[in-house]
């Protein structure tokens, strides 16, 4: 009898369920890994659509169960697995830039698996160099929080080239805006915040934003101003992905501020860029081989701060509930648990 395993599928508009899949097979480089959580991020959207389809999620930490060929990891090793199938081979994936690759690897195909790909899932298969090993001293929801929760800013305030002096706008307070909350205070950074939903201003402000005010005030720059003597933040960065957002926040930079995008909508004058001097950078993900050091010790700086950010926790059977939850905005980051809720 063929073994199966447990997947989340999207069925239709704001209607998800627990499907049995064929159990994955790992070959080559290609590790099997057992899914001990996968936090939840933007795949809430495609619930709400109704956009049918499994392999969802693209966040996991999990151990691996077969490593078969890989000479970098072996069976009960507890790794973070990076999103997307980079090739290995490209510019961007020598220098570490997987998530910026644009040849992706058909683990399908080359392991003769039906599923395998979403981390919604128990087990999910990944190329060894696109798995990072977490160490003994951080638990694994706090290594969760490596992902989208901490990465995407923790590269723009690297390339932003951010210190305990600046401070910093963080337009948005999703779960990625709060997680740019985490890392700036960590960092020493001032925080203002722009967002709307009271639930997120709260955690915004427990996570210790200094202020957190109405994008749509008519005098939003006047505040500003006022907030930072006069001049504009020295950075900042767009987590809302509102198409209105970008132009908003350039006009809050002081001239000669940094400005990082993590999101994928709307767009920016390029008079007031130049006129203004600003340097910006886009930002997906962040770089594991280069980097990954610098961020367990993030994640270990940020142990109290991620306790707060980390407000909800789903065993799979109750993903409806989850997306419901992350639909309403009233949650910081959610906790998905395949296997089993962690005690």
């Amino acid at each position: 009898m063929e073994a199966k395993i447990l997947t989340v599928e999207i069925t239709g508009p704001r209607a998800a369920l627990v499907a049995e899949r064929p159990e994955p097979s790992a070959a080559g480089d290609v590790v099997k890994v057992q899914i001990l959580v996968a936090p939840m991020c933007t795949e809430w959207q495609s619930w709400r659509a109704g956009k049918p389809g499994g392999e969802l999620g693209h966040e996991a930490v999990g151990v691996v169960v077969d490593a078969a060929q890989s000479t970098r990891l072996k069976r009960g090793d507890r790794v973070i697995a990076m999103p997307h199938w980079g090739c290995g081979q490209c510019p961007a994936c020598r220098a570490g830039e997987h998530i910026h690759c644009t040849e992706q690897r058909d683990l399908l195909a080359e392991t003769g698996s039906r599923c395998g790909l979403g981390g919604y899932a128990q087990f999910l298969l990944k190329p060894d160099y696109l798995l990072f090993p977490v160490p003994d001293d951080i638990s694994t929801d706090h290594a969760a929080m490596a992902l989208c929760a901490l990465g995407p800013s923790f590269t723009a305030m690297q390339r932003m080239q951010l210190s305990e002096r600046d401070t910093v706008l963080v337009s948005g307070c999703g779960a990625v805006g709060l997680g740019a909350i985490v890392n700036a205070r960590t960092i020493g950074a001032r925080v203002i915040a722009l967002e709307l939903n009271p639930y997120r201003i709260a955690l915004a402000r427990a996570l210790g934003a200094e202020h957190v005010l109405d994008p749509r005030a008519p005098d939003l720059i006047e505040q500003i101003r006022d907030l930072t003597g006069g001049y504009g933040v020295d950075a900042a960065i767009e987590t809302s992905n509102n198409e209105a957002a970008p132009p908003v926040v350039l006009e809050l930079l002081r001239p000669r501020g940094r400005l990082s995008f993590v999101t994928w909508s709307g767009a920016l004058p390029v008079n007031r860029i130049t006129g203004k001097g600003i340097d910006i950078f886009g930002c997906w993900h962040w770089n594991h081989d280069r980097h990954g050091d610098q961020m367990m010790q993030r994640v270990r700086d940020a142990r109290p701060l991620l306790d707060l950010l980390t407000t909800h926790r789903f065993a799979m059977d109750a993903v409806s509930e989850a997306f419901t939850l992350q639909e309403t905005g009233h949650c910081g980051k959610v906790l998905l648990y395949p296997n089993g809720v962690a005690s």
